[in-house]
């Protein structure tokens, strides 16, 4: 019986593989997961430079766009043998409705997942699914398949826009639905609160008595049943028709704290004619009651400075609502499908343990940054990143460009552009440059580059040259040649010869050309270089009461 540490860990590869390999049925307490919507887009990681313009370095961090392919077929086939019974039969029933195309291979990939999340959440868990129209109601006729109609909680409806440039020929679009299921009757569950509407606050928070409290409203204080026990006379009130709602010992209780407004004569004199009624002060309200309608989170603009750039980054204040509404401290928070990672940023924000996949090293490489930023000192575990030679060897093997993602995150190199024949796709022409890094040098403020070629295979004297010339086409300060095979006696004597750059801002020298192994790198070798500057946005920190990772090992069957 294997044992593994699966808290605090980022998990790289398929969710299903990572689900069926790492996770026991049910160790998770809630899971938040912002799959590709199938919008037939492509979504791009827009980078910026220091000065917020766009820069070349645009990538398509995934396609939107699914396909019934062999690989689909078979999916569909093993649900339709192995899926229980419910299950089956609707996708069965779909595909027959809808036909084989997009959009069923869209909902048959994610029925084997959602399959695969079922199993490993809690009794006490949740799972919310984030979601737009295109797909929305499909996915909630598999979800109550999946997880019975009777564990729908709320279809939630956030509003992310006020206003779109869809509107022609129908209305704008400006929300997403987040769809929310319990795994059992035992499920967690926080209200939540927000803000009071100030017209809310105006029209019946009227009241202030100037002595300290702030303003309040007032509050029947008739039993809403009957109750003879209630049925005493107060003060000269007589008793409502089915009492009061308060025993005696209370009502003196409330009325010796000043809590009790009395109608009173122009006189001054109580008006017994009329109902004594209970003093509510906002100051002593949680908020306003959150309900399934979210219109008060903006979605992320450019401007923003928690917006990193990655296509379908969510706010950190929309996962932190459902986190708080659905589990508590200490509990294990996964995010199947986590992107630049908000769900696990705002998990360790609030305390939580948290499971983290996602299928690029380019989103392992952005969650990774966007931790140590956010939490200094913070101690996680990343599966699935070669940790030595031969896995790297097998990774390039496997797919050459998410080796080149990987390498280039060894030395937080940004990425430029997406090759030919990557899963990805194409943005542009890299030019001979696979990455880049920004630094700033003098007191001008301008930034300078070091420009990073990635080499998955055989290497010789020739590529050193190419990048001596990339060098001085790009008027870049610094070249790093990163390398699987170890180099030549003539590559090295390449590298030698182009020279050194001079830094004024630090004073010394630095080897123009500069070739590392991956090797070298996984041993702790790094760039030499002036400190980076902007080479990624940094995310904001944010300081919490346990800023070290927990670390709990489950047990794997």
């Amino acid at each position: 019986m294997a044992r593994a540490i699966t808290e605090n860990t980022l998990f790289y590869g398929d969710n299903l593989d990572i689900l069926r390999q790492y996770f026991i049925d049910e160790c998770v307490d809630l899971i938040y997961l912002d799959p590709p919507f199938n919008s037939s887009r492509n979504y791009n990681v827009l980078f910026k430079d220091e000065k917020g313009l766009e820069s070349e370095a645009q990538i398509i961090a995934f396609e939107d766009t699914w396909h019934w392919t062999p690989e689909a077929e078979h999916t569909y086939i093993k649900l339709l043998t192995h899926a229980p019974q419910q299950v089956s039969v609707l996708l069965e029933a779909l595909r027959a409705s809808i036909g084989t195309n997009q959009m069923m291979a869209y909902l048959t990939m994610m029925s084997i997942r959602l399959l695969e999340l079922h199993r490993v959440l809690k009794p006490t868990g949740s799972l919310y699914l984030h979601c737009d129209p295109t797909a929305s109601h499909y996915l909630k006729i598999i979800l109550d398949a999946i997880f019975g109609a009777q564990n729908f909680r709320n279809e939630i409806i956030w509003k992310r826009q006020s206003a779109h440039s869809d509107a022609k020929t129908k209305f704008s679009d400006v929300t997403d639905t987040i769809l929310f299921y319990v795994k059992s009757k035992d499920a967690y569950f926080a209200p939540q609160y927000g803000e009071y509407d100030p017209e809310y606050l105006t029209k019946f928070y009227r009241f202030d008595d100037q002595d300290g409290r702030g303003p309040y409203r007032l509050d029947n204080m008739a039993s809403p049943n009957p109750r003879p026990n209630m049925m005493y006379e107060w003060l000269g009130f007589p008793w409502p028709q089915k009492g009061w709602r308060y025993q005696r010992e209370t009502m003196q209780k409330l009325h010796d704290e000043g809590r009790i407004y009395y109608p009173r004569k122009p006189d001054g004199s109580l008006d017994t004619t009329k109902r004594p009624a209970l003093k509510r002060y906002i100051a002593e309200q949680e908020g306003s009651i959150i309900t399934n309608a979210w219109t008060d989170i903006q979605s992320l603009h450019s401007s923003d400075a928690e917006r990193l750039g990655y296509p379908t980054q969510k706010p950190l204040a929309l996962l932190e609502r459902i986190i708080q509404a659905s589990s508590k401290p200490g509990d294990i928070i996964l995010d199947p499908f986590c992107g630049c990672g908000t769900a696990i940023a705002a998990a360790q924000k609030l305390d939580r343990r948290w499971l983290g996949i996602d299928i690029t090293h380019l989103s392992i490489a952005l969650q990774k940054y966007r931790l140590e930023a956010m939490f200094p000192g913070i101690v996680f575990k990343v599966i699935g990143e070669p940790p030595d030679i031969g896995a790297a060897r097998h990774l390039a093997q496997q797919d050459r460009y998410q080796f080149q993602w990987w390498a280039l995150s060894l030395v937080r190199a940004k990425p430029l552009g997406a090759q030919e024949g990557s899963k990805a796709g194409k943005k542009g022409s890299d030019k001979g440059i696979d990455g880049i890094i920004n630094f700033i040098d003098d007191n001008t403020g301008k930034t300078k580059r070091v420009i990073v070629q990635v080499k998955s295979g055989h290497v010789k004297s020739g590529d050193v040259r190419d990048l001596v010339g990339t060098i001085q086409r790009e008027q870049a300060a610094i070249g790093i040649f990163i390398t699987l095979e170890p180099p030549s006696r003539d590559m090295k004597a390449e590298a030698a010869s182009a020279g050194f750059y001079f830094s004024p801002g630090w004073g010394r020298e630095y080897q123009r050309i500069q070739i590392l192994t991956i090797d070298e790198l996984l041993h702790g070798a790094d760039v030499k270089m002036p400190p980076q500057h902007g080479t990624f946005k940094a995310a904001q920190r944010v300081q919490t009461s346990k800023p070290e990772a927990l670390q709990v090992e489950l047990e794997l069957n």
